[in-house]
């Protein structure tokens, strides 16, 4: 025993060694990545090194905790680490120390190879904040296990000494990774990211204390048509029914999915009943859920997406998380996530107020001059709307904000423009940013369901560099990184075809708190 133990706290001294050298390189390149332009005023990112995946959404002593995949020691992915920050209203952000360091011999290999502490999911059990995640060594065999540590203070971890699942429980599966956990009634359950055949699967284990894990099997697979292998899936009650959100790998044009139907817990299967998107922006994936002290379903992605033009060395930074969004059921049974409320805290000039409506003429221009970080709302009557289409356009502008003329006439400085379209009779949203920076180009949409046919709420989100929208309380999203040159933005709405009836209009800008 006594040999055991002195092992244990010989692994325990290194793991702590590993994370102190991991703070102190992001610490190091803070300053750095403090001052490119294209950082984030109000959203959620590392201090610097690299971000991807949220891990361990959860509400703990009450503060929000998210962590995220992080590589401290450069922009670009590197064996992953476990950052770490918390917020006690979802918008505010301060940052802790990285929470894991990859330091077993089931999470460290080549640093050219993947590896590290890959992504998982948190709970609490007995006053401790548990964290699961995968294990992945590329090359070794096996690949990828699952695993936890512990804390007494939500800040300092303590790995259990092995695995808590060895390894697949089939040899020929495609993944193994993104753990989520959860409790239902007495018994703690988990689903497994995998897929098998050219399917994603979400694979069930069950447990009566976290550390003895059984396999039930396959909770949930790919029609055929939902990618090969599901990532960091999540399965929840929501409305009376359970969802299940996963982000299937090579589903063409779709990197986020959501069923919604019935799990039964006796066979461990769920059920589907219907499915959708979460997101139709370019830059939303590996969403995860937490359930807070008020009840709320709180979702959280990485608001960019593998591949992306931008990723590349020399900012000392990146990645970003989106929005905090709460998840809802509507009435005709699809899933809505709306910004969470305590955004408004953020707004801080109210640059616009339109209470008595405005009827939006065709040829009709109406812009704003603004910084990048603001929030637009409008509301408008479809059934007295004659327009084919609204045009939203958000466009460079120079420095001084104040020269209103320039900008209106100048085009050199709002040539870098993002496009947001409604059109009337496809009754679709369509994101347009081929003009709109330095990052990649693309045309994004997203087609309305009937229940839309005479409102239209729009509520528009933008930062240095990133876009959210959020169309009929959530109903539908389109989520994008845009990497315009000019520093401040003109907004610019047009009527085209016919008047536009707006019932309000809104327009603030934003405060832009950082993440300490």
């Amino acid at each position: 025993m006594t040999n055991t133990n002195t092992r244990q706290d010989s692994r325990q001294s290194e793991h702590e060694d590993a994370l102190k050298i991991a703070e102190e390189a992001v610490q190091a390149g803070a300053a750095r990545a403090a001052q490119d332009p294209f950082r984030l005023r109000y959203h959620l990112m590392a201090p610097s090194g690299w971000m991807n995946d949220p891990n361990g959404l959860i509400h703990f002593k009450g503060e929000y905790h998210a962590f995220y995949q992080h590589f401290p020691f450069g922009d670009y992915q590197g064996p992953m680490y476990w950052g770490h920050a918390v917020s006690r209203d979802l918008v505010r952000w301060e940052h802790r120390p990285v929470a894991l360091a990859p330091t077993e011999p089931y999470e460290f290999g080549s640093p050219e190879g993947g590896c590290g502490c890959w992504s998982g999911s948190a709970v609490e059990h007995e006053g401790q904040l548990v964290l699961f995640y995968t294990a992945h060594v590329d090359g070794r065999t096996p690949e990828e296990v699952q695993t936890m540590a512990t804390s007494e203070d939500g800040i300092h971890f303590v790995k259990h000494p092995v695995p808590v699942i060895q390894g697949s429980p089939d040899g020929e599966c495609f993944g193994f990774r993104d753990p989520k956990v959860w409790k239902h009634e007495e018994r703690w359950y988990m689903v497994i990211g995998s897929g098998k055949n050219g399917r994603g699967r979400a694979l069930l284990y069950e447990s009566p204390n976290l550390l003895d894990w059984s396999y039930r099997g396959v909770a949930a697979e790919s029609d055929g048509t939902q990618g090969d292998m599901w990532e960091c899936p999540d399965l929840f009650p929501l409305g009376g029914k359970y969802v299940l959100i996963v982000s299937p790998m090579n589903m063409d044009g779709v990197k986020n999915l959501y069923m919604i139907g019935e799990m039964d817990f006796a066979t461990g299967r769920f059920i589907p009943e219907s499915n959708g998107i979460i997101d139709d922006g370019p830059d939303f994936y590996a969403a995860q859920t937490m359930l807070d002290s008020n009840g709320r379903r709180i979702l959280i992605a990485w608001m960019d997406m593998w591949g992306s033009r931008l990723i590349k060395t020399g900012r000392a930074w990146y990645g970003a998380m989106t929005l905090a969004r709460e998840l809802q059921l509507t009435e005709d049974g699809r899933l809505a996530s709306r910004p969470v409320e305590e955004l408004a805290s953020l707004r801080g000039q109210e640059i616009s107020k339109l209470d008595n409506g405005l009827h939006l003429q065709p040829g009709e221009e109406r812009f704003w001059l603004l910084p990048p970080a603001f929030e637009w709302q409008a509301d408008i009557d479809l059934s007295a709307t004659e327009a084919q289409e609204l045009r939203i356009v958000i466009s460079g502008a120079c420095e001084d904000l104040s020269d209103a003329e320039s900008v209106k006439t100048s085009r050199s400085v709002t040539d870098q423009i993002t496009k947001i379209r409604w059109l009337a009779a496809q009754r679709r949203i369509e994101l347009n940013r081929d003009e709109a920076g330095i990052g990649d180009p693309g045309v994004y949409v997203s087609d309305l369901p009937a229940s839309a046919a005479t409102r239209l709420s729009l509520r528009l989100f933008s930062d240095n560099s990133s876009i959210e929208l959020f169309v009929n309380d959530g109903d539908r999203v389109l989520t994008s990184r845009i990497y315009p040159l000019a520093s401040g933005r003109r907004l610019e709405i047009q009527a085209v075809g016919g008047t536009i009836v707006f019932e309000a209009m809104r327009l603030w800008t934003m405060d832009g708190l950082e993440v300490k």
